[in-house]
């Protein structure tokens, strides 16, 4: 986890240009650079250091002796890159995994190189030689990078819009800002002045399909065929592997626990996972919630099943109303949802940053939109139209609830890691017959929970506790956090702001006063950049005014269940 920043053709002094690359500080609080490009005094990258791997040699932008014209700043971390490395016998620089980048691109181009990369990443690839600059982003963009681009061809990339949106340039007084599209490469030519002209974006990969580095996983043969045990034999094993794959840290690992069915699999598998590979620390878990909080509960039996170093978390609403300002600027969002759930976590990843040495958090992110974990797909009118959903979901995850994982873990400068977006697992799940996949005897992500019923990783009754949204397991159900939230706002916006919402805000109006609130918070750091929410979080097939599943009639039988 780091900050990537990098101008193109500035028409503006550089110096000061580069005070915007220090907005995400946060993503990189073990160093910093700032280089100019040789022979284009008006380009430069910006680099914010997490030292997860290689604390010797990792800086960038990475150069290698043998590529002198390649520049390569990335934000992520690829998986198989030893794999890669060992089947081309690629020499190596440094031990730092992006660097298979530098390599994969000189000997197969820039189309086949995205291709074979397994893992997140976020790049910016500079080709003196060839007179040519790339940028790419992962299929789920797990990590976020946002650019602008005036007519003139000036090109700014950041990992967050804060780190652009103060930019100046002549031609443009504001620059349009807007997030890289996930699965994406785009070409653009380098002209000799330093500015550029985009060529072509091209999608390289959907979640639906095999990646192309398969061949490189070294994952052992799946069973053919859907027969049930067949099947979840292959769920095992490729959620195994996507969890040991994600070892691969210098530094301390830890895992973020709600106790519900995602987290406690990923803290189940990932503690046995360190244990084989003789890890010498004990696995810190980390839960957070009120007095009473379900999930503080939940969390605290699965800590003391799987004997994991457990941290306890607690907050009052109080606390979390506060956060909501430097929640919203950390996120980049006024999504009524993702600000909801991103209070907790960002209150957590302070309390990890502050109080542990744990840097990369494991979670379980990526779940609900794979699994139809959500409630409202009990509603589904046939397994086709909740596969629709899913996938839907799933492209959409850079928006919500990849945004609000990254962000709120970036901020205290935290790497986080997702196994259940892991592209092999994803794409076998998707694979499945739609009948499959659907919840099932009134239990959503009921595959899932059958996949490991015989594992004994958790308590039968954590394996099966039905869903609970994280922003509202981290309340008591009597009170819960939206309505905490609804409470303390309608102080704070009156009905006649109200009656002239659709005029002050014209795009994405909002409906509730809380929406409300949360706009005004937006606006204020990030005026006239409503945009970047193309539309606001529902559950779909429900008469639902509310996005929390609390308020939904199959979370009511479930809890009186």
């Amino acid at each position: 986890m780091c900050g990537i920043w990098a101008l193109f053709g500035s028409d503006d002094c550089l110096s000061v240009q580069c005070l915007s690359a220090m907005k995400v500080a946060h993503r990189g609080p073990d160093a910093f650079r700032f280089e100019n490009v040789n022979d284009y005094t008006n380009c430069c990258f910006g680099f914010h250091r997490l030292a997860v791997v290689d604390p010797l040699f990792g800086m960038q932008p990475i150069r290698l002796r043998k590529y002198p014209s390649l520049w390569l700043c990335y934000n992520g971390e690829i998986y198989n890159h030893r794999a890669v490395q060992q089947h081309f016998e690629f020499e190596y620089q440094t031990n730092v995994d992006g660097e298979i980048i530098l390599h994969l691109y000189n000997k197969v181009g820039i189309e086949q190189a995205v291709r074979m990369l397994d893992g997140v990443f976020a790049f910016i690839l500079l080709d003196t030689a060839n007179k040519k600059v790339f940028l790419g982003r992962d299929t789920y963009g797990v990590r976020p990078m946002f650019r602008a681009m005036t007519e003139d061809g000036f090109l700014a990339v950041c990992s967050e819009a804060k780190g652009l949106v103060t930019l100046k340039h002549s031609t443009a007084p504001v620059l349009q800002v807007e997030p890289f599209p996930p699965g994406h490469y785009e070409v653009l030519d380098l002209k000799p002045n330093g500015k550029v002209t985009s060529v072509e974006m091209v999608k390289f990969h959907q979640c639906t399909d095999e990646p192309a580095h398969v061949c490189y996983d070294g994952v052992e043969k799946l069973s053919p065929g859907f027969e049930i045990e067949n099947v979840k034999n292959n769920l095992r094993i490729l959620f195994n592997n996507a969890i040991k794959k994600r070892l691969m840290t210098d530094r301390r690992i830890g895992c973020l626990l709600s106790g519900g069915l995602d987290s406690s699999l990923v803290a189940a598998t990932l503690l046995k996972q360190l244990k084989e590979a003789k890890v010498k620390y004990p696995l810190q878990t980390f839960a957070i919630g009120m007095e009473d909080s379900p999930d503080l509960l939940a969390a605290r039996k699965v800590a003391n099943y799987i004997g994991s170093e457990h941290h306890e978390v607690l907050f009052n609403s109080e606390e979390g109303i506060q956060a909501l300002d430097e929640v919203i600027f950390s996120l980049e969002t006024y999504d009524i949802t993702t600000v909801r759930a991103s209070v907790g976590m960002y209150l957590v990843s302070k309390y990890v940053r502050k109080n542990t040495d744990s840097v990369v958090i494991f979670s379980g992110e990526g779940s609900d939109e794979l699994t139809q974990g959500y409630i409202y797909f009990h509603k589904a009118p046939s397994p086709e139209k909740a596969e629709e959903e899913s996938q839907r979901l799933l492209k959409e995850l850079y928006l919500f609830d990849v945004l609000r994982a990254d962000r709120t873990t970036a901020a205290h400068g935290l790497e986080l890691r997702v196994p259940f977006l892991d592209h092999r697992f994803t794409s076998y799940y998707l694979s499945l017959p739609p009948e499959m996949r659907i919840p099932k005897n009134g239990i959503e992500k009921h595959l899932l929970r059958e996949t490991f019923a015989d594992s004994k990783l958790l308590p039968k009754d954590i394996l099966w506790r039905p869903k609970e949204a994280f922003s509202d397991g981290i309340t008591s159900v009597k009170n819960s956090w939206f309505k905490i939230l609804q409470d303390f706002v309608e102080h704070q916006v009156d009905d006649a702001m109200m009656a002239a919402a659709a005029q002050t805000f014209p795009f994405n109006t909002p409906k509730t006063k809380e929406g409300y609130y949360y706009r005004q918070i937006f606006e204020r750091h990030y005026p006239g950049r409503a945009g970047w929410l193309t539309h606001y979080w529902m559950p779909k097939w429900t008469n639902a005014t509310d996005p929390s599943a609390r308020t939904l009639t199959h979370y009511k039988s479930a809890t009186k269940a």
